[in-house]
């Protein structure tokens, strides 16, 4: 009973390896090229917009694979990129700049396997072929807006302490606060010590002057933050606008790397990306006349807006609190079971939130979308970036009681509208403008031909391992290869389940594991060899080579896995691709090599006497 497993492990083992192939089987389905199309707005595409979509389609005769319509999305699937490319021309004509119609590649993976949450890997730039940006973050954009934010700050502060005042003033890097009488300078001293500790604090010659000043490490954390926000937003904003597996991630102090895999339409993805937006909340100015201000009376303390519906609107020159102070919003319902979004801001919103609605109940609040949008004109023969400023009101609702950190966002239409204004709440807003400073593009011909040559290496190096292995080790060497198709079938089971990217180094990261794979039954079978040799009966010689080899496996395998470790932890890109699959690939080794090898052998050999192994 030397080599026999228990009933549990042997079903374990089967029951492991059933799982690995199950998942693993989507990555041997392709992608259809395919057209989705999404709203911009708060309101999402409606049944009958999607059928008018579908006629269109039809109606300029490509052949349609398939036609979804899911979650207020269509997504419109093409046996080829002709019609793929001309169906979405069509469609960007024809729906208006209200819609986001952006090119894909699609999945063919079967529903019963999507059912059971089975996914193909994403496939990453350079096999699938795409995009990638260098996108520089304004770092002094986002110093300049702090000190709008604090200017603001300390002219609502010194009206809260009524304190009197001529100006307060941007100049030269400094907030100067010229008082009306150098008799209030004391109790401005103490205001700002207890409420603007980060702000360096300067008295001039002037005895009605104090220049304010914000420290060079709380700069630091502004640009820092700037740059940790920007990388979130464009994550979320690509996500939710169908965009193929992104990779984004951080390069030097203020830039940011962007990898579109698998798209196609390059002048779409630097919209999306060359786009940056804001948010402001301001209180409605209900004091003056709308229709006046739309004549070209605007009061000196507003600004006039317009609303999504078109409608002109009056609102405060202070702005309350912006975008990049929103930590968290999510869509609900209100105490009468309408629609709202709950938000939550950070420490220094909050404070500013509270200071407003203690005077401000009753008074109307509303929610002004900006966007920054980049466009590329040829002038005079060459080419210049043009940027225009675009806000909008996105949302007006009445202020019901005092708060600060947390509230609701009401008068919505419907729980859509809600959930979609709270996406737009999260991943909306960018913390600084960016600009894309490099663009490089990989065709899809050229990232299959990566595949291709990336799997004749593969081919050709399982083939020879396994040539070696039946040559040599005969009956175990088949067993063997078994055991390594099993370890392949699993690392790429675990990598579809995690939805990790495979690149190219990642490919390499599975050939060597292949080898290492192998390695481990090499060790164990010349151990086998070796105790025959010794005059140890067969069945004591396959206890004995798994038993007196696993140490000798096990300290070679962990030498590995700490050079992976290490290389995923200080890597990035394709050095963390490459890890990735090592790590996945030394730990499933070690299970099939070891494991999975004893279970089929001790099928073969187990319970009977043996005179002779084939090996």
């Amino acid at each position: 009973m030397q080599n026999h497993f228990p009933l549990w492990k042997n079903l374990f083992i089967l029951i492991v390896f059933g799982v690995g192939l199950i998942y693993s089987l989507p990555n041997l389905y392709g992608d259809d090229p395919s057209v989705q199309v999404s709203s911009t707005q708060t309101a999402s595409i409606t049944q009958e917009q999607a059928n008018n979509i579908d006629s269109e389609i039809k109606a300029v005769g490509a052949p349609v694979k398939a036609f979804e319509f899911k979650d207020g999305r269509v997504l419109a699937r093409f046996n080829n990129t002709d019609d793929q490319l001309k169906v979405a021309d069509l469609l960007r004509e024809k729906m208006g700049s209200n819609y986001t119609v952006a090119l894909n590649l699609a999945p063919t993976t079967p529903s019963w396997l999507r059912a059971l949450g089975a996914n193909a890997m994403y496939l990453g730039l350079d096999l699938r072929g795409g995009v990638h940006f260098l996108l520089e973050v304004d770092m002094d954009a986002a110093a300049r807006q702090a000190e709008d934010r604090y200017t603001d700050d300390v002219r609502l502060a010194l009206r809260s302490e009524k304190l009197r005042y001529q100006s307060v003033t941007k100049d030269g890097g400094f907030i100067k606060v010229v008082l009306k009488t150098a008799d209030d300078k004391a109790t401005l001293l103490a205001l700002l010590d207890k409420d603007f500790r980060t702000l360096d604090i300067t008295e001039p010659e002037m005895q009605d002057q104090v220049w304010l000043k914000v420290s060079e490490k709380e700069v630091r954390e502004i640009k820092k933050f700037a740059v940790a926000q920007n990388m979130t937003t464009l994550r979320n904003r690509v996500n939710e606008l169908g965009v193929a597996e992104p990779v984004i991630q951080q390069q030097g102090d203020n830039r940011i790397m962007v990898q579109l895999p698998g798209v196609q339409d390059t002048t779409r993805a630097k919209e999306i990306l060359g786009t940056t937006a804001t948010l402001e909340y301001r209180l409605v100015d209900v004091e003056h006349d709308v229709q006046q201000a739309v004549a070209g009376h605007v009061p000196v303390g507003s600004r006039l807006y317009y609303e999504k519906n078109g409608n002109p609107i009056l609102l405060d020159r202070r702005v309350i609190v912006t975008g990049d102070q929103i930590v968290d919003a999510s869509s609900g319902v209100d105490d009468d079971s309408r629609p709202s979004v709950n938000i939550s801001l950070n420490g220094v919103g909050a404070a500013k939130m509270a200071k407003t609605t203690q005077v401000s109940v009753g008074k109307p609040m509303a929610v002004v979308f900006i966007e920054y949008k980049v466009e590329t004109k040829t002038v005079n023969g060459q080419k210049v970036r043009h940027k225009e400023k675009v806000e909008k009101v996105i949302n007006v609702a009445t202020i019901q009681g005092v708060f600060s950190k947390r509230f609701q966002t009401t008068g919505l239409d419907s729980p859509q509208e809600a959930r979609n204004l709270s996406l737009l709440l999260r991943a909306g807003a960018l913390a600084a403008p960016v600009d894309i400073v490099e663009e490089r593009t990989v065709g899809p011909s050229l990232g299959q031909d990566n595949i291709d040559k990336g799997m004749l290496s593969f081919v050709v190096g399982f083939a020879l391992v396994v040539l070696f292995m039946a040559v040599y080790y005969r009956l175990f060497g088949m067993i063997a290869n078994l055991a390594l198709a099993f370890n392949v079938v699993i690392v790429v089971a675990i990598l579809s389940m995690l939805q990790a990217t495979l690149t190219l180094p990642g490919i390499a990261g599975i050939i060597l594991t292949v080898g290492m794979s192998v390695d481990a039954n090499v060790l164990i079978f010349e151990r086998i060899k070796e105790e025959i040799r010794n005059g140890v009966t067969p069945q004591a010689a396959i206890f004995i080579g798994y038993d007196k080899a696993f140490a000798t496996i096990l300290d070679s395998h962990f030498t590995n896995l700490v050079v992976a470790v290490v290389l995923f932890a200080f890597g990035t890109g394709s050095v963390k691709g490459f890890a990735v699959t090592l790590i996945i690939g030394i730990l499933s080794s070690m299970f099939t090599a070891i494991t999975g090898t004893r279970m089929v052998i001790n099928w073969t050999y187990g319970n009977r006497r043996v005179e002779k192994l084939s090996i």
